[in-house]
């Protein structure tokens, strides 16, 4: 196959992989605590097709390849709900959940209370404390998160002092990029990543931080990937009528 097409089938390649990028961040505008992924791409090179005899070596052809996407762990807006269990986190810091799966992490910070009195998100995923789960009691009210994540409530009747029902777990890692999303806007850590404890992020409560995705940006992106898609498909259209024109010309006696 020509170099040309080698290397537009390899443009196309990236750029389709990139529109599903593109079409995740779209699809979780609205999805509260959700990090964009971003592509990153890089140059391929590699020497064409060529025989011993050649006279001299062919020059190297570049290829596009992309190489990874990475997480965009940029801090979305906060927006202010009133609902005494959401808290934001301000800073690089994660909330440790417990699903079916065993420990994910989460910057979503919507949360609600079960049938059990568990502190659960939205997904049913149970909200971990320092000593496990987090449970209220059915005559708990007045509850009150610091900005440690420390969790007080007042009990029944009781006015003259608060009790505490836990600390929500705040991580962080050494190398976030790491984290594997892990669907349901949760992360897992890989084998050889570590969660430690996070002493400097703080919780906002009443607030729930939002998508860090821009639409608009994300819609501007897309529109520039479909426009080079489709000058990359005229290239090799163009590329095939000249092969095409030029087997007619040389089948022709009359050429």
């Amino acid at each position: 196959m020509e170099n040309t097409l080698l290397v537009a089938l390899s443009r196309q390649m990236s750029l389709e992989r990139q529109i599903d990028v593109i079409a995740n961040n779209v699809a979780n505008v609205n999805t509260n605590g959700f990090k964009a992924n971003q592509s990153l791409f890089e140059e391929f090179l590699n020497t064409g097709a060529h025989e011993d005899n050649f006279a001299a070596s062919d020059r190297r052809v570049s290829f596009v390849q992309d190489r990874t996407a990475y997480h965009d762990f940029t801090q979305g807006p906060n927006e202010k709900t009133g609902n005494p269990l959401d808290v934001a986190i301000d800073g690089k810091g994660f909330i440790a959940v417990q699903t079916a799966a065993g420990e994910r992490y989460t910057r979503d910070g919507a949360f609600q209370i079960n049938s059990k009195g568990q502190l659960v998100t939205t997904g049913g995923n149970i909200v971990l404390g320092a000593n496990g789960p987090i449970v209220f009691q059915s005559t708990d009210h007045d509850i009150a998160i610091s900005s440690e994540g420390l969790i007080t409530v007042r009990e029944g009747n009781v006015t003259q002092f608060d009790s505490i029902r836990g600390r929500i777990k705040l991580v962080k890692f050494d190398n976030p990029q790491a984290l594997r999303k892990d669907g349901a806007n949760l992360y897992a850590a890989p084998a050889g990543t570590a969660a430690q404890p996070d002493t400097a992020s703080r919780v906002n409560q009443g607030f729930v931080e939002k998508s860090n995705v821009s639409a608009v940006t994300e819609m501007t992106r897309l529109m520039d990937v479909m426009r080079t898609y489709q000058s990359v498909a005229s290239l090799m259209q163009q590329q095939s009528d000249l092969r095409k024109s030029a087997i007619q010309t040389l089948a022709d006696p009359q050429a």
